[in-house]
């Protein structure tokens, strides 16, 4: 599929077993979304509440044929289907209905293709469609090479045939794999090398999650331009933002600087949908490992969205995917001015309901999140010899010091840190 293309009719098919018209509505409205982030343009829709696919089609033979019906009507050039299918089900649909047949996964790996812009995006990606196309590759007597026979005796002639095309484009495919998974190992490495030194530091880090499209890169930018590392922050340093889905896929970690002078380290995850494919949750494993070592999680979720309950449900389900069970976590239930809901609106210590581009919200947002990573605050007074003079900089740097004073040794600083922070400065603490 070419990413650029506007004008590629589509028909979008969903078959759903035992599930309510608002589940079914709710999946076939993603699919609509999918299909038109991909830049095509879905002309109709069709259900089939199926008890278990058809092994050959998928789908019963009565819908196919009303499928290949709907096909010739609105000349489409592609039909979408929201389940994985195999390959003979997708050759035997593209015979039946006389065009290109893509199954959620492959539509979903088509997106990533075309967002992905780092290096390890592009990898992560690569290697998840290959994934994907070793199991359907086809085979055909005409891409078979000449068997390999010499031109008299037994020797050769009882060899059987040589190698098909068919297996050395699975030897190929497989090799590529191998390449890519040795180069994403370097990088992850080095990139958890980076990680380490950050959680080794004093500041706490906080990750946004949630659903895809529903504002986790607005708010993060919009906290960036205030409390960025020298506030303003330049453009470059702010998180590509698009009301499109699956805008950024890269993990981006920033660091914050408070009003209070507290600080912390936020990052932005690649969004979440239902079905994500399991070739791409394991890919973008290590992307999301910084969600994973997180002190706090901030689920973002479009409450504009009719369907965000089903929504949370497939973040929730995603996370556990990953192993992240046991993080606290805050739902900022965002885009409040779509949905016609009073912003910030706070609930209890774990949901707040908001605005991601007004500035109460965001306050509203960052006073919730200090409750959170600052709650084990004790006051402590530290003695720092002059010769650690740069100790005294970097806390002057991320605390409001309550009292300081000196002797001819040293610095004495009282100052608010949590227990992290206070085992980090134990050998100064008296």
């Amino acid at each position: 599929m070419n990413p650029e293309a506007t004008s590629d009719k589509t028909v979008l098919l969903a078959a759903l077993a035992g599930q309510k018209d608002q589940q079914s509505n709710y999946e076939l409205t993603e699919l609509d979304n999918l299909a038109r982030a991909n830049h095509l343009s879905p002309a109709a829709s069709f259900i089939q509440k199926l008890d278990r696919p058809n092994p050959a089609t998928y789908f019963g033979k009565g819908k196919v044929e009303e499928l290949a019906t709907a096909v010739r009507t609105y000349e489409a050039e592609m039909v979408v289907t929201n389940d994985e299918l195999s390959p003979s089900q997708i050759r035997n649909l593209e015979k039946a209905l006389d065009c290109t047949v893509v199954d959620r996964t492959g539509l979903i790996l088509d997106i990533f293709a075309s967002r992905a812009q780092s290096k390890v995006a592009q990898l992560q990606v690569q290697l998840a469609r290959l994934e994907y196309q070793l199991p359907r590759l086809r085979t055909s007597m005409s891409v078979s090479l000449d068997q390999q026979t010499g031109a008299g005796g037994a020797g050769f002639t009882s060899r059987g045939a040589g190698e098909t095309k068919l297996e050395q484009n699975r030897r190929r495919l497989t090799s590529e794999m191998v390449a890519i998974r040795k180069e994403l190992a370097a990088i992850q490495k080095e990139s958890a090398t980076q990680a380490k030194q950050r959680r080794a530091g004093t500041l706490p880090t906080v990750a946004l999650v949630g659903y895809t499209n529903a504002g986790k890169s607005t708010l993060m930018n919009q906290l960036l331009a205030r409390f960025g590392q020298g506030a303003g922050t330049e453009a470059e340093k702010q998180v590509f933002e698009k009301d499109m889905l699956f805008a950024t896929l890269d993990t981006t970690v920033r660091q914050l600087t408070l009003p209070d002078k507290r600080q912390l380290l936020l990052s932005d995850t690649v969004g979440f949908v239902s079905k994500l494919p399991h070739h791409l949750v394991a890919a973008f494993e290590s992307t999301l490992q910084e969600a994973a070592q997180a002190d706090l999680l901030l689920q973002v979720v479009d409450v504009s969205d009719p369907n965000h309950q089903e929504m949370m449900a497939t973040t929730a389900a995603t996370l556990k995917e990953l192993g992240i069970t046991d993080k606290p976590m805050i739902t900022l239930y965002n885009k409040a001015d779509l949905a016609q809901l009073p912003a910030p609106e706070v609930d209890g210590d774990q949901a707040l309901t908001i605005t991601a581009k007004d500035q109460a919200s965001q306050d509203a947002v960052l006073n919730l999140v200090e409750k959170w990573l600052f709650a084990d605050e004790e006051t402590v007074t530290l003695h720092i010899p002059f010769a650690d003079s740069r100790i005294v900089s970097q806390i002057q740097d991320q605390h409001a010091v309550i009292d300081q004073r000196f002797d001819e040794a040293g610095t004495f600083l009282t100052v608010a840190l949590t227990s992290s922070e206070s085992e980090h400065y134990q050998q100064y603490r008296i």
